[in-house]
């Protein structure tokens, strides 16, 4: 049941390892990068309640020892506070550049430990074994790390690729329907924006897949990843095609900032309403049909996930306000709001030619549904 996709990044490529029981194959997998039999795990509280002992336990079968730091669970850990403190822990525990950092978390553990390992001696190899399903499909692969700046998310980081990642598929039993499906959000998000047969498959499959089935949480997962390191090798830093793969963040960034990073709004759940307000975009634009946003919503709320603005509980801005939030993304470039918009299911773009009232109109009409 295995999935093994290769990132061919040269000198610094790197594999994906997809499957049940990785955790306790760790030390295997690890042993080859490692002159000293000892790693340093950046982990989360809750992560390391739940499996910690499994890892400890799959690296000691190789005779490798582990020092771990646990950081609060949340999104506000991924900010200089808790950064600090992870490289500092790292300092103290005398990790030198021929060390391994492992990751062991979701996306905000995956972000903040990358961009430690990046700036820590000027940059240390790191291994990334994502716990979350938004993490093994989508931060854990391709290198972009960093933490959230108070003037939005992500604006502080560095490219840095990981030496390996072990997405096991098993820890996401563990997960909360809620986190699972937010993880899903980017799923979807990889059949919307390249791959229409890969969204076909996802509403036939998706019950299943949602409901614990392993070998298609493999399939998802590696189709997942391999459709994000193909987008990846051509596009490392991007300057170009890996913008794509901010399809419905643009929108998604500003609903998180509007519901100050909480849980109110999870990553993936404002992702999956993002990618349905740009299918809505697009239609409206005239660029794709409109049964395309209509087929995106009925899909997102078949598997009992958010699908538009209706569904974040709790006081938005207005569209105006909404508005100047996204004004405030990293996708902004000469002062242009960049978005990603679609021709059709598994065919987005992405364009700076988006008339602003436009945008405004599709949040004023998603603030409307609120109220009705």
């Amino acid at each position: 049941m295995e999935r093994i996709v290769h990132v061919p990044l040269g000198e610094r490529g790197y594999d994906v390892v997809i499957g049940p029981g990785l955790l306790m194959e760790a030390g295997k997998r690890i042993k080859p990068l490692l002159k000293r039999q000892r790693v340093a795990v950046l982990t989360d509280e809750t992560v390391a309640g739940l499996h910690l002992d499994s890892l400890r336990a799959g690296l000691a079968l190789e005779g490798i020892e582990m020092d771990a730091l646990a950081l609060p669970p949340g999104e506000s850990t991924k900010a200089w506070p808790q950064f600090t403190r992870a490289v500092e822990w790292l300092l103290d525990k005398r990790i030198e550049r021929s060390d391994v950092v492992v990751a062991f978390g979701g996306g905000v553990v995956g972000d903040l430990a990358g961009f430690a390992a990046a700036v820590l001696r000027r940059g240390v190899r790191f291994v990334q074994i994502p716990t979350s399903l938004l993490a093994q499909v989508d931060s854990s692969v391709g290198g972009k790390t960093g933490i959230n700046a108070p003037q939005g998310k992500n604006l502080i980081g560095a490219f840095h690729q990981p030496s390996l990642v072990l997405a096991d598929t098993e820890v996401l039993g563990t997960l909360s329907a809620r986190d699972f499906l937010a993880g899903y959000g980017e799923v979807v998000k990889y059949g919307l924006l390249g791959d229409a047969a890969f969204f076909d498959w996802l509403e036939k499959q998706g019950p299943k897949l949602a409901a614990g089935d392993m070998a298609t949480r493999v399939e998802a997962v590696a189709r997942s990843v391999q459709m994000k390191a193909d987008i990846v090798v051509r596009d490392e830093t991007e300057q170009g095609d890996r913008a794509l793969l901010n399809l419905g963040h643009t929108f998604c960034h500003a609903f998180e900032a509007a519901t100050g990073y909480s849980d109110r709004l999870l990553h993936g759940e404002g992702v999956a309403i993002g990618c349905a307000m740009a299918f809505e975009l697009s239609s409206r634009l005239g660029l794709c049909s409109q049964e395309d946003p209509s087929r995106v919503r009925a899909h997102l709320k078949a598997m009992g996930m958010k699908a538009d603005l209706a569904d974040i509980p709790g006081d938005l801005p207005d569209a105006t306000g909404l508005l100047d939030l996204m004004a405030q993304d990293k996708k902004v470039v000469d002062g242009q709001l960049r978005f990603i918009l679609a021709r059709g299911i598994g065919s987005a773009f992405v364009t700076s030619d988006v008339p602003r009232e436009a945008v405004l109109k599709v949040l004023e009409d998603g603030l409307l549904q609120r109220t009705a």
